[in-house]
């Protein structure tokens, strides 16, 4: 009779537990406002990395604040209109834009005199600030851009990119991340640094590019780094990234459902601890 009432004490008191619900607030640009628009990449991801996290973590619910084309600078200056809202995880991941975008990155010196949103390094300070204001006991975390390989976007060819294999405004894509890890340090934030990631590194990024090649006009799938300089014509020629040429990403830029994948364990790993 003891050992049954014992056993129904364990009974009661494990299904009155419930785990304590954490919200987190996702900052990005496009990679994290796709989480919701898979329809957006021509149905090449499955899941986007927030809804792949909480499906892990059952004690998390998110919010989606990705604001497609976005750079950190902007929505420094419009962090007040964003609608950014209390949370127990806020996480950071913005600079590809950016980089394309020209954006000076600054130095420390912006960040620790808040010198605003004029540099990439003030635009941070501006973001952690408003999160320190939403909630001073949040736990926050950076994530650094990723590599990327020539864009071109799924819905508008003319929309494309180089990648991050040489210089834009006299700036790489690396010192970008270093700037965010520096950051990070700085303020004794964890930081997941996708840029030095051995699995996203460019030569992982796609399997190939589809182009014509120059010498014979015919097409030809080009590995990283034999596509550099290959032209592509976006008014004429094919899609150069057809479905079996994703790899970490499917477009050269976002992330396929495999890279998503890898920024999720990272971020599974950091927010259980």
């Amino acid at each position: 009779m003891k050992k049954l009432f014992g056993l129904l004490a364990i009974i009661a008191l494990f299904s009155g537990f419930r785990l304590q619900e954490r919200t987190w607030l996702a900052l990005g640009d496009s990679i994290t406002y796709l989480n919701e628009h898979a329809d957006e990449t021509g149905n090449r991801i499955t899941k986007g990395y927030m809804t792949l996290v909480t499906e892990q973590l059952k004690d998390i619910r998110y919010v989606n604040k990705g604001f497609n084309g976005w750079t950190a600078v902007e929505i420094a200056k419009q962090i007040e209109t964003l609608g950014l809202t209390k949370a127990d995880i806020y996480t950071v991941f913005l600079g590809t834009n950016d980089w394309w975008a020209g954006k000076p990155i600054g130095t420390m010196a912006d960040f620790e005199g808040n010198t605003g949103f004029g540099t990439i390094n003030g635009a941070f300070r501006i973001i952690l600030d408003k999160f320190k204001s939403l909630n001073p006991q949040a736990k926050v975390i950076l994530i650094t851009p990723m590599q990327r390989s020539d864009f071109v976007y799924i819905n508008g060819f003319r929309n494309n990119a180089y990648g991050s294999y040489k210089e834009k405004n006299g700036q790489t894509l690396k010192q970008v991340a270093d700037a965010i890890r520096d950051v990070g340090k700085h303020e004794k934030l964890k930081v997941i640094d996708l840029y030095h990631e051995r699995s996203l590194a460019l030569k992982n990024l796609v399997t190939f590019k589809h182009l014509k090649d120059p010498a014979t006009g015919s097409y030809k799938n080009f590995p990283y780094p034999d596509y550099i300089g290959v032209p592509f014509n976006p008014d004429t020629d094919e899609y150069p990234y057809p479905s079996d040429a994703a790899r970490m990403t499917y477009d050269g830029l976002h992330p396929s459902d495999a890279g998503y994948a890898v920024i999720t364990k990272l971020l599974v790993k950091a927010m259980k601890n």
